[in-house]
């Protein structure tokens, strides 16, 4: 697996067929996961994973998975979505078992990091559920501050300032 980055704890690299399988309990975790990732209820397949990786390598998506240094632990992953304009929308999933970690924060503090100094971006943004109170504290801890709310979704955008 290529690292492209890394924060204090986390590994970013590649997203790899390797990691199918870690991806796969990850998304179908509806109680934990899934269900703030849209809540498909029925179950993805290793076809469907697999054709997921090969696409986001093939389009250069700016997509990471997250892996633990100290015990090379799949995490989650990591995406600026839409990445045009000097514009990317922010997406993070972390697996079940690593949640309440302080991972999401590590993570999130991280690619604003990237997104605005390697990438050069202007503005990231993230669209979260309005429920979604764990993830929302994250976001506002990073340095995410709401500018639009419909009945399904929070609008967020990063304003600084930029995480350690």
């Amino acid at each position: 697996m290529k690292q492209i980055f890394e924060s204090e704890r986390i590994r970013f690299v590649e997203v790899s067929k390797e990691l199918v399988r870690d991806y796969l309990v990850m998304v179908n975790d509806y109680e934990r996961v899934n269900r703030w990732l849209g809540g498909r209820r029925d179950a993805y397949t290793e076809a469907q994973e697999l054709e997921w990786v090969e696409e986001k390598l093939a389009e250069k998506a700016v997509v990471f998975s997250m892996i633990e240094k100290s015990s090379g632990s799949f995490i989650g992953n990591i995406e600026l979505m839409d990445v045009s304009d000097s514009v990317g929308e922010l997406g993070i999933a972390v697996t079940g078992q690593m949640q309440n970690q302080g991972y999401g924060t590590e993570a999130v503090s991280a690619l604003i990091r990237y997104a605005l100094g390697t990438l050069g971006l202007n503005r990231v943004f993230l669209r979260t559920y309005p429920g979604n109170a764990r993830a929302i504290h994250v976001y506002e801890k990073c340095g995410f501050r709401p500018y639009d709310r419909t009945e399904s979704d929070l609008f967020m955008s990063f304003t600084g300032p930029l995480p350690g």
